[in-house]
């Protein structure tokens, strides 16, 4: 490793692309400042030890010049007026990015194929195992569809700058509207079908929504949820009622629609006159999406249009590896970040085939659900939720199922949304025997702060890591004073500014509550919240949320670290550690633990050599002494354990159900495990 070179800040960037001047608190990087990867005598770049020659060359010129280097990504987007200056650095910490261009993000992700001569190929799969349906759409028969969409929206009252909350399953309506209105300059707000009333109107008035486009229904497995009802109540409890809505009507259960107010999908969009692509300012903003598990007023993180583009076109090809043609599946709802970066957006944005899956891992029919999809769509690439991954494995042990399809297409797999346990990582390369690749990232940036790039360059991959930041990431470990800490000491996880394309650029209409919830911990600093460390190749290694650190005996222990450990166990498909209150050691940590399907253990044994095995692999210092088996574990419908929710139960608080939940009856099922001492 090279020591002892100063590495060029961010914020020095080129002039003749960045408007305004930095201040001296922005200006270079002192030699103790280090970046991931620098030995603690200073360095260059991450992942020197690492082999690495592609990654290393794009992260250090992303470092060097960013400006630079994002003009020359922007080329692969289409500008009906092109950036002339890439980074407007004026207001700092309020970074914009291509502040002079403008372009359609609708007409990138779809009439530029068309008007290339791809019109027939293949641009969207709806595959439905709920109603055992499948529906292909060319990208111009999506983009006729889009345009009608959008047309059925603007004789609603919808232009430029208005904001349409869509309320939808996994059906193609979602990914339509979505389109719809990116190509007449409105904001969407994806709420996930199913949010409760009280959530669902926060939102409406939040965004001031003027249209609602939902269904008349959604369907689970082995039930029906009825949407219209629960919309007419939020529209009830809004205070800022939308003027109109448009519904989609499923046979399963039709809804009556209130007239003048609610409009029918099928005969709008039927009557509607096509619509062409409206161009936007490329710091417009192209939508919102709210983070689950908020309280009060809902945090709206704004994607901007410019900079989404030219971040989803590149990180499609050089972290995914997914070229025009190829096929990517993205098995995450429209609701949250994965659905809207890499269902909907990025697939189009490169001209590559997209599926949206109506479904489950497994229940729908079995644990071999995936693997159908996969082969039959011949996908190149699926992304989904460790969690899900380990609810194919709990069924699933064996590896047997997919051996029954022919997966040979499938050239990846991504995952993200929750910590990848090692043993998760190794049952599925073993089973697959494809790369497994863990990419860390958050709602608020978009996509991933860390991967190890398969379009660019394969990293060696380190159990239990995410790999190195991606170009456009400065990752840093800060203690709690701001400064560095040495690489393998856990820290506060930090990005410095400017982030890069495509993340927020604030929250909608609350730049004092951005700068507050993220910005102000560690001056030049982005928070993400979350701790881990850095090893001595910059490898990032991410241990959980920050809140998720518990002080046992004046000791600061990560809950994640004690997971790691109960993963590693045979027997184990799932686990979640949370500290909860004791009067003499101010924090204990209790472990909860799901079993695979199949197994036959003792819980008094599996629960005394977990016990074992923490403090033989953390210390006694832990105090780690309870481990109760349970059947499920409480999640988000993005696969995010409820850590925080069951802390508090534990703590003998009687916290509000979150309404991202998935299903509330396992929390119930906790309750009386929880609250035992």
């Amino acid at each position: 490793m090279v020591t002892g070179q100063h590495r060029t800040s961010p914020h020095e960037t080129s002039d003749q692309h960045v408007i305004g001047q930095r201040g001296t608190d922005q200006a270079r990087l002192s030699q103790d400042d280090h970046g991931p990867g620098d030995s603690p005598g200073g360095g260059d770049s991450p992942g020197d030890d690492a082999g690495v020659g592609a990654y290393r060359r794009a992260w250090e010129r992303a470092a060097s010049d960013p400006a630079e280097f994002w003009a020359d990504a922007a080329r692969a987007v289409t500008w009906t007026r092109p950036p002339r200056r890439v980074l407007d650095a004026d207001r700092p910490p309020f970074y914009r990015w291509f502040p002079d261009a403008e372009l359609n993000t609708c007409a990138n992700a779809l009439d530029r194929h068309v008007d290339a001569g791809r019109g027939s190929d293949l641009a969207l799969i709806h595959d439905s195992p709920v109603t055992g349906t499948i529906r292909r759409y060319t990208f111009t028969e999506l983009t006729d569809e889009v345009a009608r969409a959008a047309g059925a929206l603007a004789a609603l009252g919808v232009r430029r700058g208005d904001r349409v909350i869509i309320y939808l399953p996994m059906i193609p309506a979602a990914v339509i509207s979505m389109l719809a209105c990116a190509r007449l300059g409105a904001v969407h707000s994806v709420v996930f079908g199913g949010f409760a009333p009280a959530e669902l109107a926060a939102r409406i008035d939040d965004a001031r929504a003027k249209v609602v486009v939902s269904a008349s229904c959604g369907l689970e497995p082995n039930r029906i949820v009825a949407y219209k009802p629960m919309l007419d109540e939020a529209i009830a409890l809004a205070a800022h009622p939308p003027e109109h809505t448009l519904i989609v009507a499923r046979p399963q259960q039709p809804a009556p629609l209130v007239p003048g107010r609610d409009h029918d999908w099928d005969a709008a969009l039927a009557a509607a006159t096509p619509h062409p692509p409206v161009p936007v300012a490329a710091t417009d903003p192209l939508y919102i999406l709210y983070t689950s598990g908020t309280t009060g007023r809902p945090k709206g993180i704004v994607r901007d249009n410019g900079g989404h583009a030219v971040a989803m076109a590149w990180s499609m090809g050089n972290v995914y590896g997914i070229r025009a043609g190829d096929v990517m599946w993205a098995a995450s709802d429209v609701g949250w970040a994965v659905g809207h970066s890499y269902t909907v957006y990025a697939p189009l944005l490169a001209g590559a085939t997209t599926v949206l899956y109506e479904g489950k891992p497994v229940g729908t029919p079995d644990a071999g659900a995936f693997w159908r999809v996969v082969a039959e769509h011949g996908v190149n690439v699926l992304f989904t939720a460790p969690t899900a991954i380990r609810a194919i494995r709990r069924e699933d042990p064996n590896g047997d199922l997919p051996g029954r399809y022919d997966l040979s297409g499938l050239r990846a797999l991504f995952l993200a949304g929750e910590r990848l346990d090692p043993a998760t990582c190794d049952w599925a390369s073993t089973t697959l025997g494809i790369p497994v690749i863990d990419n860390y990232w958050q709602t608020e940036t978009g996509w991933p702060i860390a991967s190890s790039p398969l379009g660019l360059e394969p990293l060696p991959v380190k159990a239990g890591s995410p790999s190195l930041p991606m170009p456009g990431y400065d990752v840093r470990v800060l203690d709690d004073t701001g400064r560095p800490v040495p690489a393998g000491v856990e820290g506060a996880l930090c990005l410095r500014l400017p982030l890069p394309p495509g993340t927020l650029p604030t929250l909608w209409g609350d730049d004092e509550r951005y700068a507050a919830s993220y910005l102000r911990a560690f001056d030049g600093f982005y928070l993400t919240g979350d701790g881990g460390y850095l090893d001595d190749d910059g490898y990032l290694f991410v241990l959980g949320r920050t809140d998720d650190v518990i002080n046992v005996a004046g000791h600061r222990l990560s809950t994640g670290s004690m997971e790691a450990v109960l993963a590693e166990h045979p027997a184990i498909a799932e686990c979640a550690v949370v500290g909860v209150a004791d009067p003499l050691k101010g924090q204990v940590p209790r472990g909860l633990v799901v079993v695979k399907a199949g197994v036959e253990i003792d819980p008094a044994v599996l629960a005394a050599d977990l016990v074992a095995r923490v403090r033989e692999r953390i210390g006694p210092v832990a105090v780690f002494r309870r481990v109760d088996v349970v059947t499920a574990l409480p999640k988000t419908r993005s696969g995010k354990i409820l850590r925080r929710t069951m802390r508090e139960i534990a703590d003998g608080r009687s916290p509000a159900v979150p309404p991202t939940i998935e299903d509330p009856a396992v929390l119930d099922a906790l309750r009386p495990v929880l609250r035992a001492h």
